[in-house]
Formats: structure tokens, sequence, C-alpha cells
């Protein structure tokens, strides 16, 4: 059986960065049973880019790392997949296409997000998208079934 492959969207990886929580319940997951991270330089561009914001350089500074270090260790672990935009708008909020191509581009499994444009699809491109809980159930079932 391949790893899954899985694209997490910026707001569950910022989530799961500053917060740890059920976001950070799946990144640990991601590691300890060898799930394949996929990303986009679009998407690291937007991680950046919110881990740099004013209003979350409190938290940013409470993990002892810098938004840098940690968009770096996140390129370090995800692999980084050339996504190109879809030929059509597909989500509510345009921005969230940016998501949907990467997960194209890396032939991904799930789509990982809290962002309910792109919840409300269900579905794309025969790619599954759900919440960060979700996700580590359907992890677990799977590693228990195996």
């Amino acid at each position: 059986m391949r790893p899954a492959r899985l694209v997490v969207d910026t707001n569950v990886l910022v989530s799961a960065m500053l917060w740890r929580g059920v976001p950070g319940q799946l990144l640990a997951l991601a590691d300890e049973h060898g799930i394949r991270l996929y990303t986009s330089r679009v998407l690291l561009d937007e991680l950046h880019d919110v881990l740099h914001r004013p209003r979350l350089a409190k938290p940013v500074a409470a993990t002892g790392h810098s938004a840098d270090q940690m968009v770096a260790h996140y390129r370090r672990i995800a692999t980084l997949v050339n996504a190109h935009r879809l030929a059509a708008p597909v989500s509510r909020d345009t921005d969230d296409d940016a998501v949907l191509a990467c997960a194209v581009a890396a032939q991904a499994d799930l789509v990982v997000t809290g962002d309910d444009d792109l919840l409300v699809l269900r579905r794309y491109a025969d790619i599954e998208i759900i919440t960060a809980a979700a996700a580590i159930a359907r992890i677990r079932n799977a590693r228990q079934s195996a």
C-alpha cells in the first residue's frame, strides 16, 4: 500500500505550527506514518506571507522559531510540485484554487483544510476534501486495517 498523499491547506498548517491541537496531531501522524505531504510554490509563498503577518508575531515568537524557520522546515518535509492553474475557477474563493491545483499536480488522495469554501466542494478530481480531524481518523483507520 502506497503512503497517503496529502495537500494541507495553509490554514491547517498555521494552526499546526502555532497552536498544535488537532492540526498539529495531523502533522505528527504524517511524520510517524510516512504520509507524504505535498505543496507548491504558491502555497509556500502563502504560508510565508501568513506567518509574517503582524498579528501572528507573538504566536510565532512563542514557538521559539522564526516564521522563516517554520516555512523552511515545512519545505523540507513536503514535496514541492509544479502546480498549474486550473483551467476554470472551481472554489467560491478563487484563491483556494491553488490548493486544488497543487492536489491535482501531486495526485493527492486528500486535501486537508478548515476552509469552508473548499470543504463545501467535498471532492475535486477524485480527491477528497476533508478536515484535519477527519484526516486523522482516516489515517488511523487505514493503519489499523493494514
